[in-house]
């Protein structure tokens, strides 16, 4: 087989997964339909590049990540990572693929391999944009001459501009007039029963994707390699002055102590602040400490980089400081984690407040490893923070922060008796399913019987939903709604 019969064979196969694009994320909310595009869009990668690919480790850890995140799309609902992954998959993705067709020699996190997904990226729209040239001039514009192809193109530009420009205009001349509005909306029935613009736009959509993708794969193919003559010069590295540096971090140092010393008290929330609230005092510490932490984070790694240890006894000292500033750190990120647990346990335990505590933990994981590079120069702190920064973000997604959130204000519930409905009826289907929970046991609750019989009443709206939708989290929930009997 030619190599022209192969490209055409794999055209083929990229309009299959543009087709399989559009039916998975334009047809409602997403929910299986996210996993089996990821499947069949690396089942294509595999066939088109093979099973040889570069950077095995991180490839092979970037792409568990990548499945966990789109498996988070069935399993759970959390609004929040819905929407922050139809972000960060795509990219990861992209990323994904240029690293693991990217020669080994080359670090995954240096000025060259950005250079190279830049490329990737850019070159992946010029193919599109020559391959489109090619199939017009090779049929649409075939049998014209320069001056109508001309003309054709100026009318298609002019319909790109002037279309979304008539539809502003249109819409601000309905809303001045009635009876404008009445003769512009009187569409026949039979168009609307059509959905001529529907189809359109997915047709569109379907040849678009499958553009992307058929570019996207063939710029793949074409390895990296840097240009002869051609060789990475090495800036000279700016530094700071030693001295200067130490004596920042013992300014720091001696405040954190004594800031220590004096406050142990009340530090951990052992006392309470006359000047403020017990919830006052919890929220305020809080924020500080964990700006204070950010702070101390972002001045150890710049003296890491740019301060230059020459002799024994002066790298011994920086490092002993630096030790010194990461465990005092520590403490506050502790104190910070228990006066943030001080304010859930007074107002309960919401989005906002789960995530914080995440970010703190992670904060803890980031300085240990830290601690760890002050004594041993050989290892990178880069590569770490960025491994550390996916694998956080694919747990909290595989973790369900919200079934946390629930289980956590039940908990409440059973010590307190106070809980906001309202505020786990606004979550997902996690929410709904701990007020079912929540009436198994207390039915009598102010509100919460009519909050779940508008929810018992919007099951038939939600059956209704298509399968590219199907979710456990959100069936478990509709099964136990038509199970639920209220008063």
């Amino acid at each position: 087989m030619n190599q022209r019969k192969k490209s055409y064979l794999f055209l083929i196969l990229c309009l299959g997964l543009g087709l399989l694009a559009e039916l998975s994320f334009f047809h409602g909310v997403i929910g299986v339909s996210y996993v089996l595009f990821i499947a069949a869009f690396y089942a294509v990668l595999f066939l088109q590049q093979g099973v040889h690919f570069s950077h095995r480790r991180i490839g092979l850890l970037v792409m568990v990540l990548i499945w966990v995140l789109a498996a988070s799309y069935l399993f759970y609902d959390n609004a929040l990572f819905y929407q922050l992954n139809s972000l960060v998959i795509p990219v990861l993705v992209f990323l994904h693929i240029v690293l693991i067709t990217t020669p080994n020699h080359i670090d995954w996190l240096s000025a060259i391999f950005a250079n190279q997904v830049l490329q990737k990226f850019t070159q992946t729209f010029n193919y599109g944009k020559r391959w489109i040239k090619f199939v017009l001039k090779r049929t649409i514009f075939r049998q014209m001459n320069q001056a109508t192809t001309q003309l054709v193109k100026r009318v298609v530009i002019g319909l790109l501009l002037g279309v979304p420009l008539l539809g502003v205009i249109l819409s601000l001349l309905v809303s001045a007039d009635a009876n404008f509005e009445s003769i512009v909306m009187e569409v026949p029935s039979f168009i609307i029963g059509l959905n001529v613009l529907e189809g359109l736009f997915r047709t569109v959509a379907v040849i678009l994707l499958t553009i992307l993708f058929f570019s996207a794969f063939k710029t793949l193919r074409k390895r990296y390699v840097l240009p002869l003559g051609k060789t990475m010069q090495t800036k000279q590295q700016a530094s700071w002055d030693g001295v200067i540096a130490g004596t920042i971090i013992v300014l720091l140092n001696s405040i954190y102590v004594l800031f220590v010393v004096i406050q142990f008290k009340y530090f951990f929330g052992q006392a309470i602040q006359a000047d403020f609230t017990y919830a006052e005092y919890a929220r305020r510490g809080f924020f500080e400490l964990v700006v204070v932490t950010v702070i101390n984070w972002s001045m150890l790694l710049i003296c890491l980089k740019f301060v230059p240890i020459k002799k024994q006894f002066s790298g011994y000292f920086m490092k002993s400081m630096y030790s010194l500033l990461i465990m005092a750190s520590g403490v506050m990120l502790i104190s910070a984690y228990i006066r943030l647990s001080m304010y859930e346990n007074a107002y309960g335990f919401t989005m906002d407040r789960i995530l914080a505590h995440a970010f703190m933990l992670f904060l803890i994981v980031i300085f240990a490893y830290t601690l760890i590079r002050v004594w041993l120069d050989g290892i990178s702190v880069v590569h770490f923070y960025f491994i550390a920064g996916l694998i956080f973000y694919a747990a909290l997604n595989a973790i369900n922060p919200e079934q946390i959130i629930v289980e956590n204000n039940l908990e409440r519930y059973q010590q307190t008796e106070k809980i906001d409905i309202h505020y786990l009826n606004a979550l997902s289907y996690s929410g709904i399913d701990g007020l079912i929970t929540l009436y198994e046991t207390a039915p009598d609750y102010p509100e919460l019987q009519s909050v779940l019989k508008d929810r018992k009443e919007s099951i038939e709206q939600l059956d209704l939903e298509t399968w590219q939708s199907f979710n456990f989290k959100k069936q478990q929930v509709i099964n136990r709604l038509k199970e639920l009997e209220l008063d």
